[in-house]
Formats: C-alpha cells, sequence, structure tokens
C-alpha cells in the first residue's frame, strides 16, 4: 500500500496523474475498477475533491495469484516474444480476449492467468494485462502488458499511433486498385451487431494494398494498414465498397460451395516503442493453417511465398523498417 497526503485542494483523478507515472485514462480507469482509499474511505469516482491534508491509501500491482478457472483452458497460444515488460502473443482464431457475461468458454486472459503470468491490472482484474483486442475469429498478433507503467506506456502508443498493426485478408471480389479509406464508423442502426462506414461516429482510416489474385480470379489476398482503432474498422471499410472478407457472413460475404467457419482476417505485423529500452520493435505472427490451407488451394504458391513476405508488405506501405523486424 502506498500512502500519499493531499497538499491542496483537487480532484482524486487529477491528484493521481500528477504523482504516478500513469496516463490519465488508466488511472481514471484504476479509480473506477479498483478504487482507493481517503482517509480510510474507499472512493471509486474520479471527480471526488481532495482537501489539503486528506490521507489516500491505494495498491497498484500486478496479479500474480492464479484464478480458479470457471471455465477449463484446453488450448495453448504461441508466444512470440517475452521480458520482463511485455508479452507477444500469436492469438489463435475462437479465442475472446477477456470474459465478459455473454462469454462462456475460456478466453486468453484465462490462458494467462493458468499460466501464471504477472500482468499489468490497470483495466481492472478480468482484463489482466490486455492493452488492444483482436476479435474473437480473427487470429495474429497481440501484445500483454506485464507491469503498468509499460501497460500506460503502450496505451500511449494506441492513442498517438505510433502502435500499429498490418492485417492480411482474403475477400471477394478482387479489389480494382489499391484504395484508402476514411470515413466515419459507428454502430449500424439496423444491425447491433455490425459497425456502419459513413458520415457519422468516430473518424477511422484504413490503407487496402493489392497483394495477389487467385488462380480463378474470384478472391485476392490484401494487406490492410489501420491509422485508427475502430471496433471492425476494416470489415466495415470493405462493406463500405462492396467487398467482404471470405468467412465474413456478418458483413456480407456469401458461398454455397465453400465452407469457411471463420472471418479470414489476420494481425500479421505488429509493431511498437519498446517501453523500457525505447526501440521500435516489429514482429510477425505466422498465418494459422486454416487461412494457410486456403491461400495454397486458391493462390500461385511460388508468388504467394513473394507476397506475403514482411519486407514485400512494408515495402508497399512505403515503410522502411524491415530491418527492425524480430
Amino acid at each position: 500500500m502506498e500512502k500519499i497526503i493531499a497538499e491542496k485542494h483537487m480532484r482524486l483523478d487529477s491528484f493521481l496523474t500528477s504523482h504516478l507515472n500513469i496516463a490519465r485514462n488508466q488511472v481514471e480507469n484504476f479509480i473506477k475498477v479498483t478504487g482507493v482509499k481517503v482517509n480510510d474511505k474507499l472512493v471509486k469516482k474520479c471527480g471526488y475533491k481532495l482537501k489539503s491534508g486528506d490521507a489516500v491509501l491505494f495498491e497498484i500491482k500486478s496479479e500474480t495469484k492464479e484464478k480458479d478457472p470457471e471455465y477449463e483452458v484446453d488450448f495453448d497460444i504461441d508466444v512470440l516474444y517475452e521480458d520482463d515488460s511485455l508479452l507477444v502473443l500469436n492469438k489463435p482464431p475462437f479465442i475472446t480476449i477477456h470474459p465478459a457475461p455473454s462469454v462462456k468458454e475460456a478466453t486468453l486472459v484465462d490462458w494467462l492467468n493458468k499460466k501464471g503470468y504477472s500482468l499489468s491490472n490497470l483495466s481492472g482484474e478480468h482484463r489482466s494485462g490486455i492493452v488492444h483486442r483482436i476479435d474473437k475469429e480473427t487470429s495474429g498478433a497481440l501484445v500483454v502488458a506485464k507491469t503498468n507503467p509499460a501497460h500506460s506506456f503502450l496505451s500511449d502508443q494506441l492513442q498517438d499511433k505510433s502502435m500499429g498493426r498490418y492485417y492480411l485478408a482474403i475477400i471477394s471480389p478482387p479489389l480494382k486498385d489499391d484504395i484508402t479509406i476514411e470515413s466515419f464508423i459507428q454502430r449500424n442502426p439496423k444491425n447491433r451487431l455490425k459497425m456502419k462506414s459513413g458520415t457519422n461516429g468516430k473518424y477511422a482510416k484504413t490503407k487496402f494494398i493489392k497483394l495477389l489474385t487467385s488462380t480463378d480470379q474470384k478472391y485476392e489476398l490484401i494487406a490492410a494498414k489501420l491509422y485508427t482503432g475502430r471496433t471492425h474498422q476494416i470489415r466495415a471499410h470493405l462493406e463500405s465498397i462492396s467487398r467482404s472478407i471470405i468467412g465474413d457472413t456478418t458483413y456480407g460475404f456469401k458461398s454455397k460451395k465453400d465452407k469457411i467457419i471463420r472471418v479470414m482476417l489476420h494481425a500479421y505485423i505488429i509493431y511498437f516503442t519498446h517501453p523500457k529500452i525505447g526501440k521500435k520493435l516489429f514482429f510477425k505472427a505466422p498465418i494459422f493453417s486454416d487461412m494457410q490451407n486456403i491461400l495454397e488451394k486458391h493462390f500461385n504458391r511460388e508468388e504467394l511465398d513473394e507476397k506475403i513476405s514482411p519486407k514485400y508488405i512494408l515495402d508497399r506501405f512505403g515503410s522502411d523498417d524491415f530491418e527492425r523486424m524480430q
């Protein structure tokens, strides 16, 4: 437990932000979820008014104790990188990131707890270590924070866009040209499971690059770079130009012949600046077998190997960062 005495009248969230090496939004989340004690009284209101001489008692620590799992963790996850500050994982498809009332199976957070990782708790007990999310059916690279300072540092990068991802997707029909889409995204009023690209909501920007067309000209492998991180951003932007990711029946993919059981979208490359060493790091998450099998079945293998090389993709997006890839 740490104790700090307020020297003047001010809001609780402002007071903690000024005394801790943690971003304001993370402090606000900590107060709401965990709470702090002010003169031995538990407070969970960010705007609580402190008076001069008030004693603020709090404890921010990583969780080390494994929880009793509500559901059996019957899967494993590849660790692409690990150090004292963070983990980079390759999330398999069909795994939800964190528990929620609607989730009836083990989650990635359950797996992390089962493995006994010490994780940040800025996002609360049920989201230990989670800096950003990937949809359940989407696979690929995910960074997890072990410490609160690392979590705060990575979250700031999400906000200022210095952390980012390059995705691979198989779509139908093919794009006419490379395209950058800027719009506003909001919940679709006609279908609450979907998002809608238009003139209202939150600003979103995605760049799509053509990589390779299938041998029958029906499908296309594309790469997408997110400049913002909105829910279903890639899927909603593709729908806005009458394209859909194969397997994505929510956003319009239809096929009578092919039985594709999930959205063929993969977070292939992730980059961020390391919170301790200050170096920009890039990691590639290998493609899972279900997506790889479709690629090998419908695309020229020789060309495919070239088009999915990180160097080729980064070159196409105009990035000179290939030498930083791990």
